[in-house]
């Protein structure tokens, strides 16, 4: 194939288009000398063999890349029918249409003009997926092994004319980086074979520009310029000129010439653009460009590169951007590309993530385990974001294997190839490292890129291990769900309250970042399938769907998945509030705002794989809890009675642009209808940062006769979104219930002969379920990441799910999901396996199960049984009532019913069925 020169640019030609093809799974490319034969086959690059249909079909002896904990898929009977060939689907993550692990070969005819005979050129592959070998015209001209940045060939010495470019791509793990590693696990973005963004030619002068390293001092406003050159720098020479410009090309100061002598390398000297320049930051992302451009006899050459003014440093316990404190209010990026199975090299995608971001209240994006391309960084640059950058690493480090000296390398290659970009603020080798001298080598390595480039601020890790060299603490602690807590962590041990923070956790010497906080999970959105159009397919999503229709609930799942997601956006409030209450902590980065696809399916986000809503949470009520400016209450419980006076401190975390004069602040206490119970307004004046005390909010609660949800709110006007609280009021009453409803703790012969007398029976059979054996750990929170992953970690619900507006609950004030009242009975019940009871019978308040095991659980169910009518409840509603009102109103409310005629179940079970509860737990 010949290449046709682009005539808008003659010093650059275009390779992207056909190339001739070979897939070489044995590896036997390199001894047969496939870089002398002409390849066969055709593929379109950029691109990746997988998504032209290139590859293996995947099968039960697929080689994965990425680690499988629970590998049940493999031998049990359940997912036999996703085990056969050309029917094949895995449940641990997306399914790839074409699998492929091994070397490919790529090759192009090129038709080198005339005019660039003898001269120095360039070839450019941006993105390639792993080590490329190069030969031209069979003979090799190099090999790279980076993961993060372009790989680039110099062409030295080329007669015009034609010639062949042959490419070897081998995408095995080339150095261990960790199989579970974002940059190359099929958890992700997959684990491709190929090249994706620009590919091209460019011919050079005899001497040229290599890179520029800018270094802008914020304070001086003058950037420190380095320019490194290339090519016969023995023997030519040249003029340097140095032009700094704002980002529509205008100049900015004066430009700065400089001679570039014979045998020197480097040049570099001081732009100074004047008094009036514009600092970055994420609230003000203002850019410059730097124009460089080197004038030799032998023709010019130039480079322009965009800048910002910033100073993003630690101080004390904080980061501080240009003076003033920042809190990053974080996310991660995993790589997630479901269409392409690669990252996005265009920037219109990114202003797509990063517009998601802002509108969920974010600053800050952490690149898990890998470095994301030039359109991601120019994107986040011009949109004011604070990237976390990664070695593309998680692994085992400092034992001296190969993988110590790539991962400096690769680290060298990124500050190298991106560090000029403002956004790009934090750096860590990558994630969870192990490895015995850990500590020793991260530490290490934090030295050498503070020597080597101050222009940021490093860690070793995300996670661990702490080192004094670095400049921030990435840990897992400050969070209300860590890893193994089980139903120990405050979120579900402890009944639901905001006046807690993390003080005594984070570092006094340094900032802390809570790292992954969240991995809350919802259920699947099964509607969501339509939209894998690429390479990956959701047949993960295909299984669920069989496991929930087996159990006759498909019908279920949009309900389901909402009242999953209205829980899972409490557990993320929740987290959030506690960091934003911590005085002194720097920030936190979620795991996550978008789903992660793989580990299991992790289905933690509010936003799907596509960075977009499911529909039960929006950017506005998200930011309410998550923004710059964020009103803060410290309740010291949720649940309050009438002859009590709610009282809590207020306070306001606020990391603007510039403190708070004389603003009005203004909290109410409003009905769950709206009907205003009390409003007060403040003058305030609030300095940046957070644990600002401002006041206290009081509301005597003795004029509440009736259950009931109050709303507490708190705003400053003019700075974000309300923030917002549900607290609920019972009354304390002493009153004697209905004497004709046997209530029992057992279903045992007088229940039964009361049922057969027509009477009515409540079955209270949370102590009775005691002796069973029970597989099901209730919570109050969401399940954390997948229990796929974390070897089935309590909680395995997903919260609760009813009609708001049963009889049953209508003393009880609910929205047919779990909030905060419902922790009092989750925290204290047994889940009801209901699977062998018939298929269209469903309980009154379900217990929503994993989406692997999708079993029929219940709270609550009623029917009629042996002539009489029958309530069982799981929850406990026998002891300590007193000191748990939310429990105590939900007995008044089931009595109230039992005792009314509109408790008349609409259905009939044999006394058998009903007891299977007693022996189906699995």
């Amino acid at each position: 194939m010949i290449l046709v020169s682009c005539r808008q640019d003659v010093n650059r030609l275009s390779l992207a288009g056909e190339w001739n093809f070979a897939l070489d799974p044995q590896d036997v490319g390199l001894q047969e000398k496939w870089q002398e034969k002409i390849l066969d086959e055709i593929v379109q690059l950029p691109g990746s063999l997988q998504e032209q249909g290139k590859g293996e079909d995947v099968s039960v002896t697929t080689r994965w890349t990425g680690q499988i904990v629970d590998s049940a898929w493999y031998y049990a009977p359940e997912y036999e029918p996703y085990r056969q060939d050309g029917q094949v689907k895995v449940p641990f993550w997306l399914t790839p249409d074409k699998h492929y692990v091994g070397v490919a070969w790529y090759q192009k005819k090129i038709n080198v003009p005339s005019e660039w005979e003898g001269r120095s050129i360039e070839l450019n592959l941006e993105r390639a997926h792993w080590e490329t070998m190069l030969f031209v015209d069979g003979r090799q001209a190099g090999e790279c092994t980076s993961l993060a940045v372009p790989h680039r060939y110099i062409l030295d010495g080329l007669s015009a004319g034609e010639h062949i470019l042959t490419l070897r791509v081998d995408n095995r793990m080339k150095v261990d980086v960790g199989m579970n590693a974002h940059s190359v696990s099929d958890h992700t973005q997959t684990n491709w074979n190929g090249v994706i963004g620009d590919l091209s030619l460019r011919v050079r002068p005899t001497l040229y520009i290599d890179h520029v390293r800018l270094d802008p001092d914020a304070g001086q406003k003058k950037v420190l310029v380095r320019v490194c050159l290339a090519g016969k720098t023995d023997s030519a020479d040249g003029e340097l000129l140095l032009q700094a410009e704002n980002s529509d090309g205008t100049p900015v100061g004066k430009a700065v010439r400089l001679t570039a002598e014979k045998g020197n390398q480097e040049l570099k000297a001081e732009v100074d653009l004047g008094d009036q320049v514009r600092l970055w930051s994420a609230e003000t992302p203002d850019l410059y460009r730097m124009r460089v451009t080197l004038n030799t006899p032998q023709g010019a050459d130039e480079q322009i590169v965009s800048f910002g003014f910033r100073d993003f440093r630690a101080q004390g316990t904080r980061f501080e951007i240009n003076g003033r404190p920042v809190f990053l209010r974080g996310t991660l990026e995993c790589c997630v590309f479901p269409l392409t199975g690669y990252p996005a090299m265009d920037k219109d995608y990114w202003k797509k993530i990063y517009g998601k971001c802002k509108e969920y209240g974010l600053n800050h994006v952490r690149f898990h385990s890998w470095c994301p391309p030039e359109a991601a960084f120019s994107v986040a640059d011009s949109m004011g974001l604070y990237l976390q950058v990664e070695c593309g690493a998680w692994a085992e480090v400092g034992s001296g294997l190969p993988q110590d000296e790539w991962i400096r390398q690769e680290g060298d290659r990124i500050l190298k190839e991106y560090g000029n970009h403002p956004s790009f603020c934090l750096m860590a080798y990558g994630n969870e490292p192990s490895g015995n001298r850990q500590a020793d080598y991260l530490g290490k390595l934090v030295n050498y890129w503070k020597q080597t480039d101050g222009r940021r601020v490093y860690t070793s890790a995300a996670g661990w291990p702490y080192v004094p060299e670095a400049d921030f603490w990435s840990t897992m602690e400050p969070r209300i769900q860590v890893w193994g807590a089980g139903l120990n962590s405050v979120i579900n041990r402890e009944a639901p309250r905001t006046d807690y923070d993390w003080r005594e956790i984070i570092r006094k010497d340094m900032p802390t970042v809570s790292h992954e906080i969240g991995q809350w999970c919802v259920y699947p959105r099964l509607k969501e399938r339509e939209k894998y159009t690429g390479v990956l397919k959701a047949g993960n999503f295909d299984i669920f769907e069989a496991s929930l229709r087996k159990n006759g609930m498909e019908h279920l799942a949009d309900s389901f998945l909402y009242a999953s997601g209205r829980l899972q956006t409490l557990c993320y409030k929740m987290d959030i509030e506690a960091s934003l209450r911590t005085p002194g902590m720097a920030g936190f980065q979620l795991l996550g705002l978008n789903d992660f696809p793989g580990q299991g399916t992790a289905l933690v986000g509010v936003l799907d794989p596509f960075w977009e809503e499911k529909g039960y949470v929006d950017g506005k009520e998200f930011s309410s809890f998550c923004s710059q400016t964020v009103p803060l209450i410290r309740f010291p419980k949720m649940v309050w009675t009438n002859k009590e006076t709610l009282k809590a401190p207020l306070e306001i975390a606020h990391f603007g642009t510039e403190p708070i004069q004389q603003a009005e602040l203004e909290w109410k206490v409003a009905t769950a209808d709206g009907k205003l119970l009390k409003q007060e307004s403040l003058s305030v004046s609030v300095p940046l940062g957070n644990a600002v005390q401002i006041g206290e909010i009081s509301l005597d609660l003795s004029e509440i006769k009736e259950a009931s949800k109050l709303v507490v709110s708190a705003g400053i006007k003019g700075f974000g979104s309300c923030n917002s609280w549900n607290v609920f009021v019972y009354p304390v009453e002493e009153r004697n219930e209905n004497s004709e409803i046997y209530i029992t703790e057992k279903l045992d012969s007088r229940a039964c002969e009361e049922l057969s007398r027509g009477k009515s029976v409540l079955w209270l059979s949370y102590d009775a379920l005691q002796s069973v054996k029970d597989e099901v750990a209730v919570g109050f929170s969401s399940i954390f990441w997948n229990t796929a992953w974390t070897r089935g970690q309590a909680p395995h619900t997903l919260g609760v799910y009813c009609r708001a507006d049963h009889p049953a609950l209508a003393s009880f004030p609910n929205d047919g999901v779990s909030d905060v009242q419902w922790w009092e009975l989750v925290s204290r019940c047994r889940a009801m396996n209901m699977n062998v009871f018939p298929k269209d019978f469903y309980p009154v308040v379900h217990l929503i199960d994993d989406w692997f095991t999708a079993r029929k659980l219940g709270v609550l169910f009623e029917a009629r049984v042996g002539g009489g009518k029958l309530m069982v409840c799981s929850a406990d509603l026998q002891h300590d009532l007193p000191s748990r009102p939310a429990a105590a109103q939900f007995r008044r409310s089931l009595m109230d019913y039992m005792a009314s005629e509109r408790f008349q179940p609409s259905r009939e079970l044999d006394l058998k069925v009903v007891e299977s509860i007693m022996n189906n737990q699995k």
